[in-house]
């Protein structure tokens, strides 16, 4: 029985279709796999393994639908209407689904433009605390209150995000209050022990100002002015704390005083003799 010569190129037609679509399909697992043993080389747990398969999907389908919709053109129909009939069908789903799209993108914007990873401690939309997880939809911030917050990705994307974990080093800035009492020498004295603390401190980097800031109410202000080596906030206050409190020990032992709000009254005599 002879086959119709129509039918027959249109069957070559498809078969070549469907093994253009093979070899494709196998060069993008590939590439894929290439790129997950690549990312996972750089950090184990990174959440772009979870959106590389999502993302290898809708490539999939993208270059299906380029085939099929190319294959039926080929037999008279019209790309147009076909574009058209997609489109709608493809509106009416994006107007249900467009906050979760919205998120996806965002995720992905978020991922790519590497703003945080988990473990990071950010500031994310008036929230403060460390990343526990990145997901499709949603990052998952655990604050300082031990409170779960979870933000939408998309919201996520389109704030001022600042990512404390990044900073290399932190402001150490202190105003120490010695009395209006003190001496020249112990004033001068006061800056020798600031500046054999901070270069003695092995998380204080070296290039420190200290100088008198100004006179307030009560006190002569004299400020320390550095950087602790560390982004970690709790490190942070540890070395700040530590500071302070080797600052405390040496004004105590060379008897510099520490000032306190206080005021003096002065009282005018204006009793007069009467003779």
């Amino acid at each position: 029985m002879a086959i119709d010569p129509k039918l027959q190129s249109e069957l070559i037609a498809i078969g070549w279709n469907v093994l253009f679509l093979i070899v494709l399909f196998k060069i993008i697992n590939v590439v894929d796999k290439k790129i997950r043993t690549k990312i996972q080389s750089q950090e184990s747990n990174s959440p772009l393994l979870r959106f590389m398969p999502i993302i290898i999907k809708i490539i999939k389908i993208v270059l299906i639908f380029i085939a099929v919709t190319g294959l039926l053109q080929t037999h008279g129909y019209s790309m147009s209407s076909i574009i058209a009939g997609f489109g709608i069908g493809g509106l009416a789903v994006g107007m249900a689904a467009k906050d979760t799209l919205a998120d996806v993108f965002g995720s992905i914007s978020l991922l790519s433009d590497k703003v945080y990873k988990i473990g990071d401690y950010v500031k994310v939309n008036g929230i403060e605390g460390y990343v526990e997880d990145i997901s499709i939809r949603s990052t998952k911030i655990r604050d300082l209150d031990n409170f779960l917050n979870t933000i939408p990705n998309n919201v996520a994307a389109n704030a001022i995000v600042t990512n404390v974990s990044q900073a290399h080093k932190r402001l150490l800035k202190i105003t120490f209050g010695v009395t209006y009492s003190t001496s020249n020498e112990l004033i001068d004295k006061a800056k020798q022990l600031l500046d054999q603390i901070g270069k003695n401190h092995k998380d204080i980097h070296k290039d420190f100002t200290i100088a008198i800031h100004d006179l307030g109410e009560s006190s002569i202000n004299i400020r320390f002015m550095g950087y602790v080596k560390t982004g970690s906030y709790f490190k942070f206050l540890k070395v700040r704390g530590e500071f302070i409190a080797e600052v405390v020990k040496a004004f105590r032992e060379n008897g510099i005083d520490f000032a306190f709000p206080s005021r003096s009254v002065y009282i005018e005599n204006t009793d007069k003799s009467i003779g």
